[in-house]
């Protein structure tokens, strides 16, 4: 498979501007890292530490041999992510997070990802499940060349935001399924593993199949909502966004109470237990030991954030003395944070979310991706099959327990996301506490729907978990 293999000679020396002072590292840029591409985005860049192209040469304790290989992806609804670069500066970019992960010694492999919106001669090439086929392969050819490219390929760590955090975990959740095979050889992919070692998530957007139902179990009676419209601009300019507000119909309001009524029973059926073993279950009413968990988590971001002298009455429900937060009434502070998504929040009736975009196909350009959507469609839509649906979404792959999943896993969701219910990432982490997966979890304190915003804390967990 000639056409896959790595040249070293392809690395060139390059050099950024970073915090006013110029860093330099080796590049190989835009590789086909598959046989038979379907896009022009499905290529990818490696970016080595300069000391590793010297003899012995060592950065942070790591060498040419034992660097962890880092892969970020720049994903975000679902949309395609371009592969990144040091160099990069139009949108999507997280370049200062390569930068500070060359810094750190590790190699970085950033892959070009297909999106909802991919085409190719005007033909539709990246519907799901595109985005993860697209990763995995990008895993297989760093593991094809693991004896010429830098970095320890048995130490690979998958890092993204949102949807891009979606993608990252899926492929620590579904390493080697056999279900992909398929639509791997189609783009002529290694035939090579594809699990990885470690997954950094920020928020990531997954379970959709039953994430309006978790959004009505934590919002519902929040009758209004406010969130910004987006704007797609030009090309590599960051979308325009606007805000907009509203109020749930009638109708929407007993479509939440529905769907809150469904994430009580699904949530209770997978029987999660908390760190400590205690089952996280449900009543009737959507209270019990799985809202006080999120309440528990919550209560940890507030103090951490209230010892460092933050007021943390910004938002209601947070009950201090003495300087202890000594509980969190979560009605109270979900209330405050306000609704930001109408009824339902993903798989809308009208066929109109992003998700539904996602499900389409070469003819049709939305689906429901759920039941009760499809009982309740404006659109004349179908609904995508669930085996597809499963496809995209890491508690699936992990319920199936078919994958190779990765053993390392740190999550963040903010205590100020809106995007998506808390239980969401919730029930990710518990599921893979109870497979016996290490999960580091956290709520980090006022933080909105966002990535990458603690690249110290992430890269010293990388440190701990690479050294095990």
């Amino acid at each position: 498979m000639a056409i896959l293999d790595f040249h070293s000679r392809w690395f060139q020396l390059e050099t950024v501007s970073f915090n006013g002072q110029p860093f330099q590292y080796y590049a190989a840029n835009d590789i086909s890292y598959v046989t038979h591409p379907v896009a022009a985005i499905q290529r990818l860049n490696v970016f080595v530490p300069t000391a590793y192209m010297q003899a012995n040469g060592t950065v942070n304790g790591y060498t040419a041999a034992t660097a962890p290989i880092f892969m970020p992806n720049t994903v975000g609804g679902y949309m395609p992510g371009p592969a990144d670069s040091p160099q990069k500066s139009d949108w999507p970019s997280n370049a200062r997070t390569i930068i500070g992960a060359l810094k750190r010694g590790y190699v970085v492999v950033s892959a070009g990802l297909r999106g909802r919106t991919t085409t190719t001669d005007g033909q539709e090439a990246g519907h799901a499940p595109a985005f993860i086929v697209d990763l995995k392969a990008a895993i297989r050819y760093v593991r094809y060349n693991a004896a010429i490219l830098p970095g320890n390929a048995a130490r690979i760590i998958t890092n993204g935001t949102s949807a891009g955090g979606a993608t990252a975990a899926l492929a620590g959740a579904a390493g080697n399924v056999q279900d992909y095979e398929p639509f791997l050889k189609a783009i002529g992919a290694a035939d090579v593993p594809d699990d990885v070692y470690a997954v950094s998530a920020y928020c990531p957007i997954h379970n959709l199949a039953h994430a309006d139902m978790a959004y009505e179990w934590q919002f519902n009676g929040i009758n209004d909502w406010h969130r910004f419209r987006i704007t797609p601009l030009a090309v590599g300019q960051r979308p325009k966004m606007t805000p907009i507000t509203g109020n749930l119909s009638t109708a929407q309001q007993a479509a939440s109470t529905a769907l809150k009524s469904q994430f009580i029973a699904y949530l209770n059926d997978l029987h999660l237990t908390g760190p400590a073993g205690k089952p996280l279950t449900l009543d009737a009413t959507g209270k019990g030991a799985f809202a006080d968990e999120i309440a528990r988590l919550i209560q940890q971001s507030a103090q951490r954030a209230y010892d460092q002298g933050v007021d943390v009455h910004k938002y209601a429900g947070i009950q201090t003395m003495a300087g202890s937060v000594t509980a969190v009434d979560l009605p109270s502070y979900v209330r405050s944070l306000t609704r930001m998504k109408a009824v339902p929040a993903f798989d809308t009736f009208d066929l109109s979310s992003p998700e539904n975009n996602l499900f389409g196909d070469e003819t049709v350009p939305a689906k429901h991706f759920t039941a009760f959507s499809q009982a309740h469609d404006t659109a004349n839509g179908t609904q995508a099959a669930d085996h597809l649906v499963a496809l995209t979404d890491p508690v699936s792959q992990l319920q199936a327990a078919q994958a190779t999943v990765a053993p390392y896993w740190r999550i963040r969701h903010g205590a100020a996301d809106r995007d998506t219910s808390f239980a969401i990432p919730l029930i990710l982490a518990s599921l893979l506490r109870q497979q016996g997966r290490s999960v580091d979890f956290a709520l980090p304190w006022d933080t909105p729907h966002s990535g990458d915003y603690d690249l110290n804390d992430l890269f010293d967990w990388i440190d701990r978990v690479v050294a095990r």
